[in-house]
């Protein structure tokens, strides 16, 4: 492939990329965190039906990820000439409405249509965010072929998220809980409609601030001697089949299964340790916020310490710290919930490591795959990441959900028995040590791209390229 006469990769370019994972997390986030609470204590959902709910949606979504995923690598929409872009345009707009479905106020409807609503909406909004997730990802590898510009884009990405975390989230958790602690309905249907709005806006900024440099395939015409474009033959078997044995991308595709489980524990469960374990269920707001400074830092010190030691050795490290600062929470209950907010926010440094550099390594694995096969398809690769990816979300999301029904938590009533609030936080502290397990296992013992092998393996990809292999 051959960079087209288009302009060169900068801010422009990483502040799209942005505003591109922040449409997607406003639905997707504001869904992840407060659905769960919305369905069992407005609607009165048990949260081991909700669990059954998650597992069904998220087993299809994975199941249909590779389809949607490979779409971009069969077809074109549209007369731009850009891979993944038109498929964005056609998806936002479900997914934008998908949060209203959700956060629609059914109480009052039989309980067997609260469950046919929740479940129809849930699907929904499962398959828009494929619809928009997959060829977004795909695209940063279209943006830009530079590894270290590549590292840009998995920084700019991670932070898309946390944006929301910081900005977002702590205003939703001030205006979905009335003075008594009970839930108010029409504050979490209002964000739903703000998420919406705004998923769409930061949508059309991603489309309009990047570039899709490497969208089309061309070579040597035999005849004018001019760069012309082919179409790659394309068999999705074949390009499944070869994605299964990149060493590289299961490893990632494990410890990415062990991320999901430690977002559940620090996102969903949170929630529950402040109302039930503290009785402080407002605070919840203010650990984002915490968040900031820790941000901060490894915004400025990732990107450095990656291109000193390799992005895996990075990872493995704060795995391991991760994991020694959960087994001690566990361990040891903390009474002040203003101590434990603090803490908690240190221990998930570890995570925040993973999170940063997670697109840049997948952006590696897409490349091994075309070093080892020299066949690039950039959508069905990510498509198959992202199918683990969201296996290990169903995986964890299912069973932190069913695991909080153990706890002895009651959807629906006012207080809760005595012992549930230490229930929920032994759950939640013990659940990273779980998923740091499985990190460690993925990125220690399976991935095999260390920095000298990453270095080697473009090395051989630039010199392909620079003889138009």
């Amino acid at each position: 492939m051959e960079q087209k006469n288009f302009r060169k990769f900068g801010i422009r370019d990483q502040v799209g990329y942005f505003f591109g994972d922040l449409a997607g997390s406003m639905v997707n986030l504001y869904i992840g965190a407060f659905f769960l609470m919305f369905a069992t204590y407005v609607l009165g959902i048990t949260p081991q039906w909700m669990a059954g709910l998650f597992l069904f949606a998220k087993i299809w979504d994975a199941v249909n990820d590779p389809m949607i995923g490979s779409l971009p690598d069969r077809m074109r929409l549209g007369k731009s000439g850009d891979k993944f872009k038109p498929f964005i345009k056609v998806a936002m707009i479900p997914l934008a409405l998908s949060g209203l479905i959700l956060f629609a106020d059914t109480s009052s409807w039989s309980m067997t249509m609260k469950h046919i609503w929740v479940a129809v909406g849930y699907i929904i909004y499962g398959m828009s965010y494929t619809g928009t997730s997959m060829p977004y990802g795909a695209m940063s590898t279209v943006i830009t072929k530079d590894p270290v510009e590549r590292t840009k884009l998995s920084r700019a990405r991670s932070l898309g998220g946390t944006a929301i975390g910081i900005f977002f989230m702590p205003i939703v958790s001030m205006f979905i809980w009335n003075e008594d602690q009970s839930p108010n309905a029409k504050a979490f249907f209002m964000f739903a409609i703000i998420a919406g709005i705004l998923s769409i806006i930061f949508y059309m900024l991603l489309l309009n601030l990047t570039t899709e440099r490497y969208s089309q395939i061309e070579t040597d015409s035999a005849e004018t001697g001019k760069r012309e474009k082919t179409e790659q033959k394309y068999s999705f078997k074949q390009a499944v089949l070869s994605t299964l044995q990149n060493r590289p991308l299961i490893g990632i595709m494990i410890a990415s299964i062990g991320s999901a489980f430690a977002a559940n524990a620090q996102i969903s469960l949170a929630s529950y340790i402040y109302k039930e374990y503290y009785g402080m269920p407002k605070i919840f707001s203010l650990t984002t916020l915490v968040n900031i400074p820790v941000m901060l830092v490894c915004f400025s010190l990732i990107p450095k310490l990656s291109e000193k030691f390799g992005k895996q050795k990075l990872v493995i490290g704060g795995i391991i710290y991760n994991l020694v600062f959960s087994l001690i929470l566990f361990l040891f209950p903390i009474s002040n919930a203003y101590v434990y907010l603090v803490l908690s926010t240190l221990c998930s440094v570890g995570q925040t490591v993973f999170l940063m550099l997670v697109w840049a390594f997948v952006n590696d694995c897409i490349d091994y795959q075309e070093y080892k096969t020299h066949v690039r398809n950039d959508g069905t690769t990510y498509s198959i990441y992202t199918f683990s990816k969201k296996v290990g979300d169903s995986i964890a999301g299912s069973g932190v959900t069913f695991l909080l029904g153990m706890t002895g938590f009651i959807s629906g009533v006012s207080a809760q028995a005595a012992g549930v609030g230490e229930n929920i936080r032994k759950l939640a502290t013990i659940t990273p040590v779980i998923a740091c397990g499985i990190q460690l296992i993925g990125m220690l013992l399976i991935y095999n791209l260390n920095k000298t092998k990453t270095e080697e393996m473009y090395a051989e990809l630039k010199r392909r390229q620079d003889a138009g292999e």
